[in-house]
């Protein structure tokens, strides 16, 4: 039988260190003169108090988890975390219910974006600084699990990255902890030099703290209900093109870059095809808005190559209604929200890396039906592509086909029409932000949805940032079996 106990203590430990988040707000509150701080001190006291409970009555169990326990762990800890997160929101002036904290928390922790949430511009200072360390924290969480948990547990393909990843930063550090430290290390240093950047470019300290914590964690929260497109400045937008990216390349990478081997970005086959599509999208979206749409050059690069980026990394801030463009850019940006970042860093969506795996294999399988004695061999970063791994980049593309079809469905059912059930549906389980259209696009919210879809939604949310069989597995007999 599965003991649950190392689980337990583990999740027990992540809650406590919620609850101590929550004392960042509580000053921020304090030191605006706003009551909510008595709210983030109750929420604080009963997340730490369940926490300390479990670490107490599972203490001596131990902290290493088998294969099982690891699969139960992550999935716990991404749905239980955010129901802890929702308490402040739901206790504060906000007045939310306790389906909209949740669908709040959940978006922040996993990254996504999407609000329910308006007049964010009159909101305590305490909600929003905590809506921004939610992200923060889902940010580094979701990278330490892709260098350390996704590639164990052998997640659509992830075990591409298991050998080589670790084989790399052996040279670096000696051990995983260390690996884990050094990612925090650098991960805080890009959100302090962002931070510094955006204050330089004219934001005020808390506006450059949250939304510093946003860019890094390609998160999109933001402190305004107009986005970024709030602060109407060219060099915020440049800013945040540039954090958004770094934080959509693999972490681990940096981390050679440190030690010495400055070219590591581009020699990583990811990073590599990342940053060259992220340059034939904005010199695409830049061109069409010139020719099509009477745009000068300067507000094509900035508006365009801004609001692609936002959504192919998943970040999910917007400088103005892209949706205004028409059907063009609609079509365009509702299919780049499903392509992401690269694996191990903060972003989300399929991630760049499936696709490289599956172009490879269908150029292979496609030499051979030509050449039936040829023997062709996909390579990925100078390593073959074995078989185990492109049949679990097949899967994972199959699945997330299928489930994001039965849960539009499902959002459809509810009432909505289907462009907010079909982009909504995207934008949760890309872990993006908005969606299109007037309801959830970048120039509303999720707020009018039915209760039910929220909640569908937030399990979207969840599905999309474990990368789908990390929670899916769960649902098999046989893992419940010893």
């Amino acid at each position: 039988m599965l003991d649950l106990r190392p689980v337990l203590y583990t999740l027990g430990a992540l809650l406590s260190m919620l609850a101590l988040g929550m004392l960042i707000p509580i000053f921020v509150d304090l030191s605006a003169d706003n009551n909510d701080w008595e709210v983030f001190l109750l929420a604080m006291f009963l997340t730490l108090t369940f926490g300390g409970m479990l670490m107490l009555a599972n203490r001596g169990t131990g902290d290493n988890l088998n294969l099982r326990q690891a699969f139960l762990m992550t999935t716990l800890a991404w749905a239980v975390l955010p129901a802890f997160a929702a308490l402040p929101m739901a206790f504060s002036v906000l007045d939310l219910s306790y389906t909209d904290a949740y669908f709040e928390s959940m978006s922040g922790i996993t990254t996504t974006g999407s609000t329910i949430l308006s007049g964010l511009d009159t909101t305590p200072p305490g909600i929003l600084i905590w809506r921004a360390l939610l992200q923060w924290f889902g940010g580094i969480g979701i990278v330490v699990m892709a260098v350390a948990v996704l590639p164990m547990l052998q997640v659509g393909g992830m075990q591409v990255f298991k050998v080589e990843s670790f084989d790399t930063v052996e040279k670096i550090l000696p051990r995983a902890a260390q690996i884990s430290g050094a990612i925090i290390g650098l991960y805080i240093a890009f959100t302090a030099l962002c931070a510094i950047f955006y204050m330089l470019a004219g934001m005020g300290s808390f506006d450059a703290l949250a939304h510093s914590m946003a860019a890094i964690s390609t998160g999109g929260f933001s402190t305004y209900d107009a986005s970024m497109g709030a602060f109407n400045s060219y060099s915020v937008d440049m800013i945040t093109i540039v954090f958004m990216i770094i934080g959509s390349l693999p972490f681990i990478i940096y981390l050679q870059v440190v030690r010495g081997r400055p070219l590591a970005v581009w020699q990583d086959e990811q990073a590599r095809g990342f940053l060259k599509l992220v340059a034939v999208l904005c010199g695409g979206v830049t061109l069409w808005l010139v020719v099509w749409k009477n745009f000068t050059i300067a507000e094509a690069f900035r508006f365009g190559s801004f609001n692609i980026i936002s959504v192919l990394t998943g970040t999910g801030f917007a400088s103005t209604d892209y949706s205004q463009w028409g059907s063009f850019s609609a079509t365009l940006f509702f299919l780049v929200m499903f392509i992401g970042g690269c694996a191990g860093s903060t972003s989300c969506g399929i991630k760049i890396f499936r696709f490289q795996v599956l172009l490879k294999s269908m150029k292979c399988w496609a030499a051979h039906i030509i050449q039936p004695n040829g023997v062709f061999i996909p390579r990925y970063n100078n390593r073959p592509i074995s078989r185990d791994v492109q049949s679990s980049v097949m899967a994972f593309m199959t699945l997330f086909l299928a489930i994001f079809i039965v849960l539009s469905t499902a959002v459809a059912a509810t009432g909505a029409d289907w462009v907010t059930a079909f982009s909504s549906t995207g934008t949760a389980l890309s872990n993006v932000g908005p969606g299109l259209g007037d309801i959830v696009g970048p120039a509303g919210n999720f707020a009018s949805l039915d209760d039910t879809a929220k909640w569908i939604l937030s399990l979207a949310m969840l599905l999309g940032r474990l990368e789908l069989f990390s929670a899916l597995v769960l649902l098999s007999p046989a893992f419940w079996r010893a």
